[in-house]
């Protein structure tokens, strides 16, 4: 008798563990599901498309003003300014990125993208 109580005291405190494990991580991605809908929704009333009358896009990490004729899209092959870190990374003048987003949060001085890079052929 004592072993079916130890056996159903065991069972009932790992299904009672389990249930508490699920349902906590259940929460916890609801949670982070939340987050990200509230971040979306700062970042769609703070994100600027164009400044001075130019459009504004983001590569990567860094946000850079476009003075060009025609619009960028996400996915344009892009030159960059050099900067000191491009410099010591990829050597002297432009250093090529790709156009990750439209717009920006940023509210800081913009570099100048350079020019659209050329065509890779494939």
């Amino acid at each position: 008798m004592a072993e079916a109580h130890r056996r159903g005291w065991s069972e009932g405190y790992r299904s009672g563990s389990e249930s508490s494990t699920s349902f906590s991580k259940s929460r916890v991605e609801r949670l982070e599901h939340r987050v990200k809908e509230l971040e979306e929704q700062l970042d769609a009333t703070r994100r600027v498309y164009q400044v001075d009358g130019h459009q504004v896009v983001e590569v990567g990490r860094y946000s850079y003003r476009w003075r060009g004729s025609e619009p960028l899209e996400v996915g344009d092959r892009v030159l960059l300014p050099e900067n000191y870190v491009s410099r010591m990374k990829d050597g002297p003048g432009p250093a090529a990125g790709v156009v990750s987003k439209l717009g920006t949060t940023y509210r800081g001085q913009l570099s100048d993208i350079v020019r659209r890079a050329p065509a890779t052929g494939k």
